[in-house]
């Protein structure tokens, strides 16, 4: 990663280093939100940046990238990008649907590739054709990541008996497993099986779609960190700061430059280990994006 950027990273089990705040661009489908949104990102110490084939964005993304990184006076090698395998093209489509994933992006080759669900589209969630194709699809990855042209290759969604599935039959661990993490949803046993396994447990939907935002516990929290009133810490960030505080990696998305520069601001600060506590007695089981529990 770029000396140019004083953002944290975890160290993945292939011995790469990954920003532990990176850019989310789901929902960014005009190519000009894109540009802005990288930019942003850019000058504000982002080095990582996720994006995936349902998105629409790659090409987007990839071009950006291109325009702008020299801009900054960057290269490739100091960003990390992240995309991921539509579940359109789980199993047999696998090679097809990573291939155009690169071509899309024309980088060369990209940092982090995941399986971005467990089902398979235009299957029911007990077809038991759904192991089958995941199996397929990480053979594909493996394949592809003996190449070198996925750096690390993960899952997204996995749940527990996913990753023990997974573990049993892969050649190569996963290096991520990305999934929704928030205060009303710890994730205590996924957390506990990616440890397990050295699996890096990271985040999505680190704001609860916006809800957790208004929580009276989690803008009370944001309140007794401030410091001066100049120091105005948003639950947003509590939030974030909430999970990297554990050591996982967030990927919090934003079209808006100015919120994509409040968004980096959560290493200002550190939650006290009672507001931690406080954030963490939210938990209840809340999951407010797909849940891939009850797929075979």
């Amino acid at each position: 990663m770029s000396s140019s950027s004083t953002t944290p990273s975890v160290l993945l089990n292939t011995g790469v280093q990954m920003p532990i705040l990176g850019l989310g661009t789901y929902k960014l489908v005009d190519s000009e939100d894109v540009f802005k949104a990288v930019d942003a990102a850019l000058v504000a110490g982002y080095r990582s940046f996720d994006s995936a084939a349902v998105y629409g964005n790659e090409a987007d993304l990839g071009q950006a990238l291109k325009k702008l990184l020299p801009k900054h006076g960057l290269t490739r090698e100091d960003v990390f990008i992240t995309s991921k395998l539509g579940s359109m093209d789980q199993g047999e489509r696998a090679m097809e649907g990573v291939l155009h994933s690169l071509s899309q992006l024309d980088l060369g080759y990209i940092d982090l590739y995941l399986i971005h669900w467990p089902g398979t589209r235009g299957l029911e969630v007990d077809d038991q054709r759904n192991p089958g194709n995941r199996a397929q699809s990480w053979a594909t990855l493996e394949e592809l990541h003996a190449q070198g042209k996925l750096k690390a290759i993960g899952v997204s969604n996995y749940t527990p008996a996913h990753m023990r599935e997974l573990m049993q039959s892969c050649k190569i661990t996963p290096a991520v497993n990305q999934v929704e993490f928030h205060p009303k949803l710890c994730q205590k046993e996924l957390r506990r099986v990616c440890e397990e396994y050295g699996v890096c447990f990271q985040a999505y939907s680190s704001l609860g779609k916006g809800d957790l935002v208004t929580d009276p516990v989690v803008m009370e929290v944001a309140k007794n960190c401030e410091r001066t009133p100049a120091q105005v810490f948003l639950s947003l960030q509590v939030l974030l700061r909430w999970a990297v505080q554990q050591g996982v990696p967030v990927l919090p998305k934003s079209s808006n430059p100015d919120r994509i520069k409040d968004n980096a601001r959560l290493f200002d600060f550190t939650l006290s280990d009672t507001d931690m506590d406080r954030l963490s007695s939210l938990d209840c089981g809340r999951k407010y994006c797909r849940d891939a529990s009850d797929i075979v």
